[in-house]
């Protein structure tokens, strides 16, 4: 039996996880993330924590088969990533670098890549064949094609939240492009579709006193508010036309709902459905939709199985 490590590297905390071959997760921790000095020493952090894992619980090397690494950019076949803005590195290649310093073999892809990449391997969820969407602060997402991960020429597959949806709105994406799907299907995006019809619509609502909020939107529809539900609506038909979009293209067996919004559940994949439907056509009428069931580990999940894929044999 081998083992190895699965890395998650977010903005505040880098995630690692420690497998078996077949998947099953044996222990897990978190480390803080050292964006000091542009991330200079984030690398090292991970390559010291995993090197006294091994020490402390007296792990023979030999029986690591390696590392799979997450990383919030776009990371091409080869491990080269481009700039990780949140964590002050430069482009650079991130498998060569963390193996280097821990001196096991290295594989690497996007973070939100990998999270798709876990939840097809082991949410759950029956299939070969997955497009995720992740619906936080913004969108992002991971496409798997017979199990496995689209990663695309330059690692930029699946980079779903700036596919366009409205070409001609004004609305300034942080990309610097315009009407990107994440300005009106992210939570900060359910904000904003929020705003505007509000500015519009005088209907009396609980969502007028108070910070609007992507959850506070959805508390409100679930309570019966009219505006909240004419809100949720117009969201619903925005996710819909995204996720119509790429499924019409990929033909996947499942879509995969994941983020903060995720958190409504039920609610949410019934507003989106009817909308899907009506778009697509074919097989895809009757592409299954669920809820991630792996929340923060899928990219340690996702970066595993990106090792055992590569290093396995």
């Amino acid at each position: 039996m081998k083992y190895g490590f699965g890395v998650d590297v977010g903005g505040t905390s880098v995630k690692i996880a420690y497998f078996d071959e077949t998947g099953l997760l044996l222990d897990k921790w978190e480390i803080p993330t050292n964006t000091a000095e542009n991330g200079k020493a984030i690398m090292p952090d991970i390559a010291a924590s995993i090197a006294g894992y091994l020490e402390d619980h007296n792990i023979p090397r030999e029986t690591i088969l390696g590392i799979g690494l997450g990383v919030p950019a776009p990371v091409n076949a080869e491990g080269y990533a481009e700039p990780c803005v949140n964590l002050g590195w430069p482009a650079q290649n991130v498998s060569q670098a963390l193996s280097e310093l821990t001196g096991f073999p290295v594989r690497s892809g996007n973070d939100a890549t990998n999270a798709a990449l876990g939840e097809c391997w082991k949410g759950g969820h029956n299939c070969d064949n997955m497009v995720f969407a992740t619906l936080g602060t913004g969108v992002g997402g991971g496409i798997v094609i017979d199990g496995r991960v689209m990663h695309g020429v330059h690692g930029g597959g699946a980079e779903i939240g700036h596919i366009p949806l409205r070409v001609d709105a004004p609305d300034l994406c942080n990309c610097g492009k315009y009407g990107c799907a994440e300005l009106y299907c992210s939570a900060n995006g359910l904000v904003r579709v929020a705003g505007k019809i509000m500015e519009k619509d005088d209907t009396p609502s609980s969502l007028r006193s108070g910070k609007l909020t992507a959850k506070g939107i959805f508390d409100a529809g679930k309570a019966g508010d009219a505006l909240a539900l004419k809100i949720l609506d117009r969201y619903y038909q925005y996710l819909a036309e995204l996720l119509a979009n790429i499924c019409q293209v990929i033909d996947p067996e499942v879509v995969v709902l994941g983020g903060g919004v995720s958190r409504a559940g039920q609610m949410l994949i019934d507003g989106i459905v009817p909308y899907f439907r009506k778009l697509v056509v074919f097989g895809a009428v009757n592409i299954r939709f669920e809820i991630a069931t792996l929340g923060n580990d899928a990219g340690a999940y996702g970066a595993f199985k990106l090792a055992v894929d590569t290093f396995l044999t």
